[in-house]
């Protein structure tokens, strides 16, 4: 008789992040969002992310601007996992960042998404008001 266990709430948030930070966009759309439930929220700095394809396209957006991350920390206690982490991109490589995920039945059903939006603009140029050009204060793409 074979028995199969289900992954734990660590190792499905673990290969989530794997998954988006591989720097394979491909990879990052595809695999991140299979263990995504269908009515995900991510609640992101500035917005809340409703459903798996608004939560893979924010990802999508994100990822090609990954150029590495730093040491990853994971705390779990039973459906609930914590990751700390730098992501590394051509503005900034200490800016750190942490997710709550709340896991259910093999897959990410919430997660809090906390860092700072500015750390990732572009510095300012000489004549340009703070945050780009028009003023905005977040990611622009």
């Amino acid at each position: 008789m074979t028995t199969t266990t289900s992954p734990t709430a660590r190792e499905t948030v673990l290969d989530f992040h794997r998954a988006w930070t591989s720097g394979d966009i491909e990879r990052a759309t595809t695999r991140a969002t299979t263990l995504l439930s269908q009515d995900v929220v991510c609640r992101a700095p500035g917005e809340d992310l409703v459903g798996r394809e608004a939560y893979g396209a924010f990802l999508a957006g994100f990822s090609p601007n990954l150029t590495g991350v730093g040491k990853v920390s994971a705390l779990a206690e039973d459906d609930r996992v914590a990751l700390f982490y730098c992501p590394h991109t051509a503005v900034t490589s200490t800016a750190p960042a942490a997710e709550h995920f709340t896991v259910r039945d093999g897959l990410i059903v919430e997660n809090v998404l906390v860092f700072d939006r500015l750390s990732y603009l572009p510095p300012e140029q000489p004549g340009t008001a703070p945050g780009g050009p028009a003023g905005q204060d977040g990611p622009r793409g």
